[in-house]
């Protein structure tokens, strides 16, 4: 992509202003990481919803606060640009819960710095890259003097939840969200600081499965050889979900299952080999099944779907010993999926593999779920952000043809249509979900250039 002189100017302008106001966003950022919001536990939600349209009023758009059937969505509009077209940046305002506390070095809700660092909860994930948009766009509105398309801000509230309530959000309010492309909830570089640009997301379905076998404990030595344990009988159910050999047991499991292209084989084949710094991160030996590097490893991280016992409760696990036989045990649990899995099929088809091997009594609740997704890598837009990051970081970027993790990139796709890319400030060491999450102040300078010159580009795209 040939990029003339004007535009090179403009953008130059567009950066130095972005370096120049770097502290009021850094400061920004730290105004929205203060406002605790948890929506595991509905903590702070409505009040950092209403702190989210609070900021994107003092920049200049108009904004509102949509209710839904759970967290409300903030909607910003900077107004119609004719003959322009539109921008949609997808985020999300709410964060993980900090715990485990005492693991962190500094208050998880109150930014602090260190270093080249910023630490607090959700400061990458996923306020530190709704602050990059709003950073790039006014960088790019105050260089030019207006901005030159029209731009939308949509941020949810249930996004580490799930997002129950996206897709029928998305269906009664099409045209309130309608436009030309998207930039997605985040943006990193990998161990090099080589920039990534994400194509799809794997699916999720998730569920809590529990067994209830009395009701109430019972004494061990009383009732050990006569009533039924849970917890026996919720590990012996889970122990017939997934074999040894990590192979998902379901009948009927990997039916829609799509495997890799060979085009997506060749984008993984020129993904960096990052295996060594992925384990030292992790501090494994290696790898499942013998895995050790290159293209399969790869394959096998993102387009093979997962079972994964999230946490397991059940009895006695205080300090010292208390010989109880638990009446209830219960365990949540996640399936990662793959095109063209959905999670609507998931749920009946482990309950009737558990109802055949004999743990009809074992409940199965599903709690939430969202589909897989892919972007066309071949669609202008992206190439348009491919290119723009090459520009900012001076390396060529890692195309990801799908990822591990999950959200709901689904509707946006296949109800809004929507191109999606990716850009922000996030890097392999940002401990998401984790104590002391954090991001490098260099990513955050750059995450915000490459939005801009996104944003700057495509208006005449």
């Amino acid at each position: 992509m040939t990029i003339n002189t004007n535009t090179r100017a403009v953008e130059a302008q567009i950066d130095a202003r972005i370096e120049a106001r770097l502290e009021y966003w850094i400061e920004q950022l730290g105004r929205l990481c203060a406002q605790p919001s948890i929506s595991a536990q509905r903590l702070g939600i409505d009040d950092c919803a209403a702190l989210v349209a609070t900021m994107l009023r003092e920049e200049g758009y108009v904004a509102e606060v949509l209710p839904t059937g759970g967290s409300p969505i903030v909607y910003g509009d900077s107004g119609p640009r004719e003959g322009a077209p539109t921008l949609l940046f997808y985020n999300h305002y709410d964060v993980q819960p900090p715990e485990p506390l005492e693991l962190w070095n500094s208050p998880p809700f109150t930014l602090t710095r260190a270093g080249d660092h910023l630490y607090a909860r959700g400061v990458s994930d996923d306020k530190g890259q709704l602050i990059t948009r709003m950073a790039a766009a006014a960088a790019v509105r105050d260089v030019l003097g207006e901005l030159p398309c029209r731009v939308k801000f949509f941020v949810e509230g249930e996004e580490e939840i799930g997002s129950p309530n996206i897709p029928p959000a998305i269906d009664a309010h099409k045209e309130r969200f309608a436009a030309d492309g998207c930039i997605w909830e985040f943006g990193s570089v990998d161990y090099t600081s080589r920039p990534t640009q994400t194509l799809g997301m794997r699916g999720l379905a998730y569920f809590e499965l529990s067994a209830q076998t009395a009701s109430q404990d019972c004494h061990s030595g009383l009732g050990g050889s006569l009533i039924a344990n849970a917890a026996w009988r919720l590990v012996w159910a889970l122990s017939t979900i997934k074999g040894v050999d990590e192979r998902i047991r379901i009948p009927g499991f990997y039916d829609k299952a799509k495997p890799a292209t060979a085009r997506d084989l060749a984008y993984l084949a020129e993904l960096p080999d990052q295996s060594e710094a992925f384990k030292a991160s992790y501090g494994v030996a290696g790898f499942l099944k013998g895995m050790t590097s290159g293209t399969e490893l790869r394959r096998a991280a993102v387009f093979e779907p997962t079972a994964t016992i999230n946490g397991l409760t059940s009895g006695y696990q205080g300090p010292g010993a208390k010989t109880v036989l638990p009446a209830r045990a219960s365990a949540k649990l996640d399936f990662r999926l793959v095109p063209d899995q959905s999670p609507e099929e998931i749920g009946p088809l482990l309950r009737a593999h558990l109802d055949a091997e004999g743990f009809p009594d074992v409940e199965v609740r599903y709690l939430a779920g969202v589909k897989p997704a892919r972007t066309d890598p071949d669609h202008p837009f992206v190439q348009l952000s491919i290119h723009a990051a090459e520009d900012v970081y001076g390396k060529p970027a890692s195309v990801e043809p799908l990822i591990g993790g999950s959200g709901p990139l689904h509707p946006f796709i296949h109800v809004l249509g929507l191109p999606v890319v990716t850009s922000g400030c996030g890097y392999p060491e940002s401990r998401v979900h984790a104590p002391n999450e954090n991001i490098r102040i260099p990513d955050f300078i750059n995450g915000i250039r490459h939005s801009a010159r996104i944003l700057y580009r495509f208006a005449s795209m």
